[in-house]
């Protein structure tokens, strides 16, 4: 009688979860007296446990960050601590069966270098990830202060009335009865003005600081509305013209300007595409050089080093006149210059002033300046005193009044002059 060969059958593995398949394998590994599996077991339970407790204790937290509307720094915070927690433990978990299994010999050396190789990558990708949260956390902090600046709601009455294009310029600006204080100060900046812009006439307003004058530019480019009286553009009431269309009639140069780490092309023109024949004609009229060695490309020379290292450091003269080109380019109907001539040199400045006639053309310019002399060649001249026009005239109409104040402010600055010819 042939012996029956009797074949062990290893018991089937049941599919069940995580939990039960662990305790399957230990109840297993324990009968048939193999340390080593009831090793790996172990570790693995351990493992889950572990991630059980991330889940259990984190993930609430994350839950109810949400809920109750925490800070955004306390939710990033949470949420990075409980995807790191979760991430390093199935990597932890993953490292330890594969060694282990290698260890009681399931696996091959090929196996092994496969499977090592594969949590190799996903480990660094986690890893990359991880410090990516970290870094949105970090700037998250600096993003602040613009959202809070965007989230600024604006109350100005927004106008419906569209601004008419004239080709011929002919737009006539007047100020009525105005009187205008800023907001949480009881002094007013302004009182009582009444003013009337010419077509095409050149305007130098002048005065000591705090007269009114900035101000005065302020409220006519509508950054604040008057308390009292009415600005009106042709008639109307600024407050019933749409604004974009309203402020698109001019062109303004603060003392305050700003220029950006972007090429010179597109810090004049503001665009991205632009007309470069335009450009290289309002930097001229401004009296920009372009030098071909500090600028070997032309108008594509990134300013500043912020996101070109070849970038070109511009000085604080040369800033104005890209500025003053800025504004030249736009082409609007009304020019305003505040201070443009104050970081240049003399000779730049009497260029400047040279060809400012060619400059703006037959727009309406209006000039602010400390420098009583840079306003010879302006049609008229408004001189501010405690917020109101105390005076409007030409500069020899008004300097024959030996009373007025442009009369005071003129031997103010001479006999500074005169006395450093003396010494």
């Amino acid at each position: 009688m042939a012996k029956e060969k009797i074949k062990k059958e290893k018991p089937k593995k049941p599919k069940y979860n995580m939990w039960q398949n662990s305790c399957w394998m230990i109840g297993t590994a324990w009968k048939i007296k193999e340390k080593k599996v009831i090793f790996i077991c172990l570790a693995q339970v351990i493992i889950a446990l572990g991630q059980s407790l991330v889940s259990l204790f984190i993930s609430p937290a994350v839950i109810s960050a949400v809920e109750t509307q925490k800070s955004l720094t306390y939710l990033l915070v949470t949420i990075l601590v409980f995807i790191g927690a979760t991430m390093l433990l199935n990597c932890a978990n993953s490292y330890v069966f594969v060694c282990l299994k290698a260890w009681a010999g399931a696996f091959g050396v090929g196996e092994i270098t496969q499977y090592i190789g594969a949590l190799t990558m996903v480990s660094g990708a986690i890893g990359t990830m991880i410090t990516s949260l970290n870094e949105l956390r970090n700037n998250a902090e600096f993003l602040k202060l613009t959202f809070g600046f965007l989230d600024i709601p604006n109350k100005m009455y927004q106008g419906s009335l569209t601004v008419e294009k004239r080709m011929d310029n002919d737009y006539e600006i007047e100020f009525r009865d105005v009187s205008f204080k800023y907001p949480g100060s009881e002094n007013y900046a302004l009182r009582h003005v009444s003013f009337k812009f010419n077509i095409g006439e050149k305007l130098a307003v002048v005065g000591q600081n705090g007269s009114g004058k900035t101000t005065f530019i302020k409220l006519l480019c509508r950054l604040y509305d008057p308390d009292e009286g009415e600005i009106l553009l042709n008639g109307i009431n600024i407050r019933k013209y749409n604004y974009l269309d309203y402020i698109s009639v001019f062109s303004v140069v603060f003392q305050d300007f700003r220029l950006f780490a972007l090429p010179l092309g597109q810090n004049v023109a503001i665009n991205s595409s632009y007309d470069a024949g335009k450009v290289n004609s309002c930097l001229e009229k401004a009296g920009f050089i372009l030098d071909a060695e500090k600028m070997p490309q032309g108008l594509d020379t990134y300013l500043y080093k912020n996101l070109d290292k070849n970038g070109v450091n511009v000085s604080g003269g040369e800033a104005q006149k890209i500025a003053i080109a800025r504004a030249l380019y736009k082409n609007a109907p009304f020019i305003i210059l505040d201070e443009p001539t104050a970081a240049l040199d003399p000779i730049a400045e009497s260029e400047i002033y040279s060809r400012f006639s060619e400059m703006v053309t037959d727009r309406t310019a209006v000039y602010i300046s400390h420098r009583l002399s840079s306003c010879r060649f302006c049609d008229k001249i408004a001189v501010f005193d405690h917020g109101s026009v105390v005076q409007v005239g030409t500069h020899d109409g008004l300097l024959s009044d030996e009373n007025g104040k442009y009369h005071e402010l003129w031997n103010a600055q001479a006999q500074y002059y005169d006395e450093q010819e003396q010494e």
